[in-house]
């Protein structure tokens, strides 16, 4: 039987990823809530079809994917008054690819499932380029059983798909990753500012560095855009900034519980007040920027 499913969110890592599911052969029905944004072009212009209302997109869908924003984004969408689940047929599998932390996908899960729904959370890590060519790492939280159902669809826009352990695990993995990716933007950046000083080519820092112990993704892929100050947006940093909020919250959560420590963390504290620095330049537009903006922390 050939699965009909539901794209939430058209931005620039949800129509990458709906179009490779079209791309695979898949029944895939979009939308967003900006109709003219200008990234749906690219789920349109590979076949996928664009619903014009939520109800539309929801009510026959077997799978309803969703890619949005912050927390309060994916609470209204999915389970929020005239939302998704209203719409939803019974049984409907819903998996979200944000990054909201476990808290609030185990609300958003119990929600669903209360109406008679499934749920995976399923944060994704590979940016805009893994979106693209369909090489994303999915970490993915909920029944096993859920996740091997939509395998080939996990398949058709990622590489590597992770089963992580029950609603809220494939958050807590993805708030883990994030705190090593802002990590090695600080030392990225540094980096970059060091090689300058000396003389050295920054092309030779990422082909040599990139290829022993201290190689990254980061490095790889992001390594000449710091050097080269191109700062387009694969992930902006208003996108990293929400996300290290997350993982504030939970460390705060966890200094209080007598049983956990979970210590200071001033590393990712660096991190934020160096993204917030950049964020509030170009009269607040440089939050749009792509991570890799970061250096310009170091030369303002």
């Amino acid at each position: 039987m050939v699965q009909k499913i539901a794209f939430l969110g058209l931005g620039v890592m949800g129509s990458a990823m709906a179009a490779n599911l079209v791309k695979r052969g898949h029944s895939v029905i979009g939308w967003n809530r900006t109709k003219n944004r200008p990234t749906i072009v690219l789920f349109s212009s590979a076949g996928g079809v664009l619903a014009d209302s939520l109800e539309a997109a929801v009510s026959e869908a077997d799978i309803v994917f969703s890619c949005l924003g912050d927390v309060p984004d994916v609470t209204e969408v999915l389970i929020g008054e005239k939302s998704a689940m209203s719409f939803a047929k019974a049984n409907t599998l819903f998996i979200d690819t944000s990054t909201i932390g476990s808290d609030a996908a185990k609300y958003i899960g119990k929600a669903l499932m209360n109406d008679g729904l499934r749920f995976l959370d399923a944060p994704i890590s590979g940016g805009d380029v893994g979106a693209r060519n369909g090489t994303l790492t999915f970490m993915v939280g909920g029944e096993l059983a859920d996740m091997q159902e939509c395998l080939p669809l996990f398949e058709a826009m990622g590489s590597n798909i992770k089963h992580c352990g029950a609603i809220g695990s494939g958050q807590a993995v993805k708030l883990c990753n994030q705190s090593l990716v802002s990590i090695y933007m600080l030392a990225l950046c540094e980096t970059m500012q060091i090689a300058a000083k000396m003389g050295i080519d920054p092309q030779l820092v990422v082909d040599v560095c990139g290829s022993g112990a201290a190689g990254s993704w980061a490095l790889t892929n992001l390594g000449m855009k710091v050097a080269k100050g191109d700062y387009a947006p694969g992930f902006a940093i208003k996108h990293m900034l929400k996300d290290l909020r997350l993982v504030q919250e939970i460390s705060q959560e966890l200094n209080q519980d007598p049983d956990q420590d979970s210590g200071d963390l001033p590393a990712i504290a660096l991190a934020i007040q160096n993204f917030f620095k950049v964020s509030q330049l170009d009269d607040g537009l440089g939050a749009e920027q792509g991570t890799q903006a970061m250096i310009r922390a170091y030369r303002h």
